[in-house]
Formats: C-alpha cells, sequence, structure tokens
C-alpha cells in the first residue's frame, strides 16, 4: 500500500525566515510551490541531500488553516506524507483495519490524490497518504535528462553511477575501476 516516506512538512509563522535556514543548513533546492487562496496557505517543497524532502506551509493571511496550529509556537512538524502507488487501495485497506480518515480527494487530471489519517488516530501524527508521480513536484535539475534511468561519469578513480529513484531525484553511487569491470561483468551475465 505505501510506497514511501516523500516528505515531512513543516508549518512555520515565518517563511522567509525558514527558507533561509534551510536553504542555509540542508541546500534545499526548491521544487513545486503554491499559493492556496481558500486556505490561506502557502506551500514549497525543498529537496535536501539526494532523496529526502521537506514542505515548509506559511500562512498567507488571517483565517488560513494553519493559525490554530502555529497559534502557541512559531513552526513545528505538521505532517508526514508517504506516496501510496493507488489512492482507492490504501482507502479499501484503511476500511478494512477500520482506521478512520479524512479528506478524500482525487484532483481532475490525476496529478494528486489524497486523504488524511487524524492525529487522534495515529499516535499524534497527521498522517497524509498521497498517489502522485515524484517527478511532477521535483526541481529539474535533480532529475536525469531525457527520462533515462542512469547516467555515468568519468572520474580520476573509476565513474559516478547516477541512478533514477522511483521515488523521484537520483542517488550517485561512486564506482572504482575494478567495480566497474565487476558491474559490467554481472550485467552482461543476466543480458538475455
Amino acid at each position: 500500500m505505501i510506497l514511501r516516506i516523500d516528505h515531512v512538512a513543516i508549518a512555520v509563522r515565518d517563511y522567509d525566515k525558514a527558507r533561509a535556514f534551510f536553504d542555509a543548513l540542508f541546500d534545499a533546492v526548491p521544487g513545486a510551490s503554491a499559493t492556496v487562496d481558500p486556505t490561506k496557505y502557502h506551500w514549497q517543497l525543498l529537496s535536501v541531500g539526494d532523496l529526502s524532502r521537506l514542505e515548509i506551509l506559511s500562512p498567507t493571511g488571517d483565517g488560513s488553516f494553519l493559525d490554530g496550529f502555529l497559534k502557541n509556537r512559531e513552526g513545528g512538524v505538521h505532517h508526514i506524507t508517504v506516496q501510496t502507488r493507488d489512492i482507492r487501495e490504501a482507502r479499501k485497506k484503511l476500511d478494512e483495519l477500520s482506521i478512520p480518515y479524512f479528506g478524500y480527494n482525487e484532483y481532475p487530471g490525476g496529478v494528486w490524490n489524497e486523504l488524511f489519517i487524524h492525529p487522534k488516530d495515529a499516535f499524534g501524527v497527521l498522517i497524509q497518504i498521497a498517489e502522485f508521480r515524484s517527478s511532477d513536484w521535483l526541481n529539474p535539475c535533480l532529475q536525469i535528462p531525457g527520462g533515462r534511468s542512469y547516467r555515468v561519469e568519468r572520474t580520476e578513480t573509476g565513474a559516478d553511477l547516477t541512478l533514477a529513484h522511483p521515488g523521484g531525484g537520483t542517488v550517485t553511487v561512486a564506482l572504482g575501476r575494478d567495480e566497474i569491470k565487476e558491474l559490467i561483468d554481472e550485467l552482461a551475465a543476466v543480458s538475455p
């Protein structure tokens, strides 16, 4: 049902201060972002490291859905988002397990489908379960161009093998010359 934890969302009063902090601390790379007028908030995805992501949520005016959460604090972990292949399958499993959920949404075009488990039903954590394509939300500089699943770059001691991760982003492995030869032999052995 669950592929992985996609990101941790942090709600903050001061967006600029939070961005400066996470940019400086983690060399964060901005991804998708939007301002949502009906609920008066802004969200920004940030990629940190190879496969980790944070989402910053901040109110855009009085009456934001974040007002209650931020009433007595400058910020904090608001929710975690886990990715599923199929939101309907996830909903069915929650029903089978008698785990209550709310906020079930299937957005037009299937770009994002979601539901939430309330903190009272999940040990104090708001959980968002979502169906989406990770690459839709990442900065293109974090993806391998041309729809390829790998990239090889020569180094002084061998090569860097960069692989596209199904959850979005990439992972780079440094290979020495002997490892490259072993990998070539192993790939040749399994090649049709």
